[in-house]
């Protein structure tokens, strides 16, 4: 429990930094594209500042992820760090659309920027959004991976300024900038929507993984006395943490020690799957289930 709460930590304390910093840059961004006459840096300082609301949010939301539960949010506030994860997503992906909107008729109508400023710019931007994605990096909980991703893009489009800026000073080709954002662009996008459809089901409660769903299953019906076991439900709170709760029917009313035996048989294997927490209610061969309405050998789905 020491060591999540550590990790948590970390988290939360590199999600601050890097939010600092990426603010910070963002105006600094925004005063250099001016200076540069640099379309180019100005959309990237827009979509800097998409990122800093983005880091902001995932500051927030890891601290509500390492809150306790009440009364209102019995399991806590992990799921929070989910939300934020989906924030991000969308906020990347109108950044990305954003991008391809300012870069796609350059193509067309391209302009040359001051080169020697996009150099000195690009390799302040590739050193601060660079360290600030290093502080990230691999971080186990999607909203972290999501943030990460945010300034993986940032890196990348630095590097394109930046060769784009050196190219420039020797040749006169400025539509490589359009290009390069447009490829990079396309490639973060890409990357999102691969991450959305690995958290969608995770937010919808989809189950983790069937094999283990199955596993479960398997292992509880081979206990002794037990006859069946229906309304098995297994989701994840935030991609870490798993919930499973289930009904386990009987063949025989048990006696204390028969029950307790049970109970230790199936903390084992709810251990043995990693489940963080679990709800089983056992029921005798002759109750009547409280969700099918039947008894016995009929309550099974």
């Amino acid at each position: 429990m020491a060591h999540h709460h550590d990790h948590n930590h970390d988290n939360i304390s590199n999600l601050k930094l890097a939010f600092f910093l990426n603010a910070g840059f963002t105006v600094f961004e925004f005063i250099g594209g001016l200076l540069t006459n640099s379309t180019a840096i100005l959309a990237d300082a827009v979509h800097d500042l998409g990122d800093s609301i983005a880091l902001g949010q995932a500051w927030y939301m890891e601290s509500l992820a390492g809150k306790k539960g009440n009364r209102r949010y019995t399991y806590g506030y992990r799921r929070f760090s989910l939300l934020g994860s989906v924030i991000s997503a969308l906020l990347l992906l109108l950044g990305g659309f954003y991008v391809l909107s300012e870069s796609v008729p350059r193509i067309f109508a391209p302009q040359t920027p001051d080169a020697s400023g996009m150099i000195m710019l690009a390799l302040v931007g590739v050193a601060v959004n660079g360290f600030a994605m290093l502080r990230l990096a691999g971080g186990r909980k999607a909203n972290i991976r999501m943030v990460a991703l945010h300034l993986l893009e940032d890196v990348l489009g630095w590097l394109a300024v930046l060769a784009v800026g050196i190219i420039l000073l020797f040749r006169d080709i400025p539509v490589l900038d359009p290009i390069l954002a447009i490829l990079i662009t396309l490639y973060i996008l890409v990357n999102v929507l691969k991450r959305l459809k690995a958290i969608v089901p995770v937010f919808l409660q989809a189950t983790p993984s069937v094999n283990d769903l199955t596993g479960i299953e398997q292992a509880i019906k081979a206990l002794p006395h037990v006859a069946d076991i229906h309304h098995l439900h297994i989701w994840s709170q935030d991609e870490e943490h798993r919930v499973l709760t289930a009904h386990v029917l009987t063949d025989q009313v048990l006696d204390a020690g028969q029950y307790r035996q049970l109970k230790t048989d199936l903390r084992a294997i709810v251990h043995d799957y990693d489940i963080s927490h679990s709800t089983l209610e056992v029921e005798w061969p002759d109750e009547t289930c409280r969700i099918d309405g039947q008894q016995g050998d009929l309550c099974r789905t």
